[in-house]
């Protein structure tokens, strides 16, 4: 690779412990490199701290993909996708293979459903690097389609245009997808994220063992993962709420289309059905919001919001009955998460034993020294 370099100013920076990013005003002297392009990293002694993807358009100017002085080249990203599929096998038929920086591969999230790839391209260095990133995924796992949700909101802080586009101009058709014995009518083009939460499939079986014979309240059912693992392991009833009619439509189709006759959904903000809704009770209630915290100003605010989602579900839990709570917002860490659990149960005037904490399965794999890989959050919680 050309001998491009840059230097750490003469400020702390989590990058010297491990951490992948580095941030504008931690460079001595930017380089005159262009944006994607790569650049190994010197300490202020000129120790080499590893070579990462430079973006002078971006915050974090640096993103680490090795350790070991090498190019940001086809040579190196076909590694890394090798590496990073070669992990996840066997697996099931929908999971996350690539996972940006916890596969050396910054910004790169690849997800599959069956025959089909979703892609996103979340970052200048691997936007980039996109078409030889298709070519290879295409001549490597035969996929049906392969689809570019290059529409997330954070690609603008990298100077990069949103748009859904799809390889080889073949495009995506919404159908019938299984995901773990249960059918899904998914959009991949258009649906949140890249299509479906893979992130909280184990979680859905998970709670569902503590469903059999309980009514369950799925809150934020989002396309109904709980719900219908909850049916599917014999709740006596199970009722979703979303804010989304689209979402809560979608629910009913999956519903009748997997005969699960006691599950029922509805069109509602979750604070203001908890509200209207005091007097009922649940088994089993699972808070699956969407992340409260997207930045740091918003920290306080999503610490409130998550407290008095909590309390307000434990006040309907029959004694004995489970309480499966999770966070997604980055910004809120374990620690600070059962704290905000823990104040909303002695609210709640409840006894509250702690039963499980959960994380991501392993196709999210977290990485020890950059915290921002740690985001999905859980407790399972037994309320007396």
């Amino acid at each position: 690779m050309k001998q491009i370099r840059l230097k750490l100013a003469a400020r702390p920076a989590r990058v010297i412990f491990g951490h992948p990013w580095v941030f504008s005003g931690e460079i001595e002297t930017p380089p005159r490199i262009a944006d994607g392009d790569a650049a190994e990293l010197l300490d202020t002694r000129g120790r080499s701290l590893g070579c990462g993807i430079w973006n002078a358009k971006s915050q974090i100017v640096w993103r680490k993909f090795s350790s070991a002085l090498c190019d940001w080249n086809e040579e190196f990203i076909a590694a890394a996708l090798e590496k990073a599929v070669s992990k996840r096998v066997p697996a099931p038929a929908s999971r996350r293979i690539v996972w940006s920086e916890a596969d050396s591969l910054p910004g790169l999230v690849v997800d599959r459903f069956e025959d089909s790839l979703v892609v996103q391209a979340l970052t200048a260095g691997t936007d980039k690097m996109l078409p030889f990133i298709a070519g290879w995924l295409d001549k490597n796992l035969s996929p049906k389609e392969i689809i570019f949700r290059n529409d997330a909101p954070s690609r603008r802080f990298e100077g990069l245009e949103n748009s859904i586009s799809f390889y080889k101009n073949r495009p995506h058709e919404p159908r019938w997808f299984e995901i773990d014995g249960v059918r899904y009518f998914l959009d991949l083009a258009n649906g949140q994220k890249t299509g479906f939460y893979l992130d909280q499939r184990e979680q859905h079986a998970n709670v569902a063992k503590y469903a059999r014979g309980k009514t369950v309240l799925d809150a934020c059912c989002n396309q109904g993962g709980f719900s219908f693992q909850c049916a599917k392991a014999g709740a006596a009833g199970t009722l979703g709420i979303d804010i989304s009619e689209f979402a809560v439509e979608t629910c009913r189709r999956n519903a009748t289309e997997n005969g699960f006759e006691n599950c029922a959904f509805e069109t509602a903000n979750l604070f203001d059905w908890f509200g209207a809704n005091r007097e009922r009770k649940f088994d089993v209630i699972v808070l699956d919001p969407p992340p409260f915290a997207r930045s740091k100003s918003a920290l306080e605010g999503a610490l409130r919001g998550y407290k008095e989602l909590n309390l307000r579900a434990l006040k309907m839990l029959n004694p004995g009955g489970i309480l499966a709570t999770y966070s997604c917002s980055q910004r809120v860490g374990l620690e600070k998460y059962i704290d905000v659990v823990s104040r909303a149960a002695h609210d709640a005037k409840r006894n509250v034993s702690l039963l499980e904490i959960t994380g991501q399965p392993e196709d999210h794999p977290c990485l020890l020294n950059f915290p921002e890989s740690h985001y999905l959050k859980g407790l399972i919680l037994r309320a007396e």
